[in-house]
């Protein structure tokens, strides 16, 4: 299990784009909001800095104990 909060959330959001769509976002022929939304949310953790409150909120989101 990844030991910080932003490495778990970066590990859920990853499977979950997997999951759902198996091909980077970019690479799809689809508009599907709810892959563009994931997306969306890793690009802004992976923005984020270690104790930054849009990592909780992710968490949160995601369901990431």
């Amino acid at each position: 299990m990844a030991d910080s909060l932003k490495a778990r959330v970066r590990e859920k959001l990853l499977r979950q784009l997997s999951e759902d769509g198996g091909r980077p976002v970019d690479l799809e022929e689809t508009d599907d909001p709810r892959l563009l939304s994931v997306a969306a949310d890793l690009a802004a953790l992976d923005e984020a800095q270690d104790g930054d409150p849009v990592i909780e909120e992710l968490a949160s989101r995601y369901w990431v104990p």
